[in-house]
């Protein structure tokens, strides 16, 4: 059991998109953790998930910056009344914008006044930058969990996530992938990231056998690049054109939006493909126990974003939907071809829509593919396992901190 108040310090919280760290979150508190939740930012999202509910921590929102020097400077002089370190550390970062030290100026005060013994951020963008400075000023320990965008996107500065890297207590990653790039690329700095896989609340998500299931194809996600509907819908063409009975069920917002709807007009996919807009979970699980595909060709954008291991793959293999994807990131070390699903490159509409073929006409293969993908999912995404071992590296940092 921790024994001191940890909190989780998030850009935007609660997210849509981001089930996962609600889950982690749940399976803390469900363990008796003393924790808070730190939102750099105020959430303009309406869509939440019904769990949002059960989460029983305190969630602090810091003070938007005011975006002024003399509001700045006021926050520094607050700040070093405190902690006299301030003006080392801000010396230390020349490269840190306005806007995020007034923020990690904030937390600093907010970590001492709230007795919070050690932050873990999610994403190492500004939840970190800030995380890292602030404890930094604290004299207080950080960790975080580096997804994808936060590691590979263009607009990630080497040199920044180095120091990240270098000044954590302890850096999570979701895959075997990011470990080696990491080590790669970074050296010793990233000597200490460690995998630990997202997990998922099992009894949440109950396994049916994919028989007898309608011709559907179901894919779930935000309508970027990245998640390859292009390809999907593409794919839906050349299954039309071979007479294959489907319908396919495309659930997010974003902005391909109106692309992509223009697409399904261009290939006059009206009457087989549907974009249903964000759904909440309970409509999405309800679909994953009807759907005969989940789909997701994920690809590495243009400029270089991409997925680290999509949360709909977790689920949909928890609740028996088949599963096709790609290469991308960690989605191999998940998604075993004719083992946990089929794999198809990236960008490759024609192998998409054979694959889909396969899992629509091949029943044997469907409920083969989603007994042995429910398997690996027990076996390795429990988050009630996978957040009891975030818990254990944050009681070896706060243990490592007191000798």
């Amino acid at each position: 059991m921790l024994n001191k108040k940890i909190a989780y310090v998030l850009k935007v919280y609660p997210r849509f998109s981001q089930t996962f760290v609600m889950n982690e979150i749940l399976a803390h508190e469900a363990a008796g953790v003393n924790m808070e939740i730190i939102s750099m930012r105020l959430s303009d999202d309406v869509r939440f998930h019904e769990s949002l509910a059960r989460v029983r921590s305190k969630v602090i929102q810091i003070p938007k910056p005011s975006g002024k020097a003399a509001g700045l400077l006021d926050q520094l002089h607050r700040t070093a009344e405190r902690f006299p370190s301030v003006w080392e550390v801000v010396a230390d970062n020349p490269k840190v914008i306005p806007s995020d030290l007034q923020q990690a100026l904030a937390l600093a005060c907010l970590v001492q006044e709230r007795g919070i013994g050690h932050m873990h951020a999610h994403f190492g963008t500004i939840a970190t930058t800030t995380s890292r400075l602030a404890a930094k000023i604290a004299g207080i320990s950080y960790s975080f969990t580096a997804h994808a965008k936060d590691i590979y996107h263009e607009s990630v500065d080497p040199e920044v996530l180095n120091s990240k890297l270098a000044d954590a207590a302890g850096v999570i990653t979701v895959s075997d992938f990011n470990i080696r790039f990491l080590r790669d690329t970074y050296g010793a700095a990233a000597d200490r990231v460690i995998h630990i896989d997202n997990g998922l609340p099992l009894d949440e998500f109950p396994f049916r056998e994919p028989a007898n299931r309608p011709p559907l194809i179901f894919a779930v996600g935000r309508l970027v690049e990245k998640k390859g509907f292009t390809d999907l819908i593409s794919a839906c063409g050349l299954l039309r054109d071979r007479g294959q009975s489907f319908q396919c069920e495309i659930a997010g917002g974003g902005e391909l939006e109106r692309e992509l709807q223009a697409q399904i007009l261009e290939l006059a996919l009206q009457d087989h493909v549907t974009m249903l807009g964000p759904q909440p979970q309970g409509v999405i699980r309800q679909k994953l126990h009807h759907a005969a595909v989940l789909a997701a060709p994920c690809v590495v954008a243009a400029n270089n974003d991409r997925d680290g291991l999509p949360t709909i793959l977790l689920e949909a293999m928890a609740m028996g939907a088949p599963c096709v994807s790609t290469d991308v990131t960690g989605i191999p070390e998940v998604l075993k071809h004719e083992e946990t699903g089929l794999a198809v490159p990236q960008h490759d509409p024609a192998g998409l829509a054979t694959a889909c073929e396969r899992l629509l006409q091949d029943t044997d293969l469907a409920v083969r593919i989603a007994r042995n993908a429910r398997q690996q999912i027990e076996e390795r995404f429990d988050i009630v396992k996978n957040a009891g071992r975030i818990r254990h590296l944050i009681e070896n940092i706060l243990t490592r901190d007191a000798a």
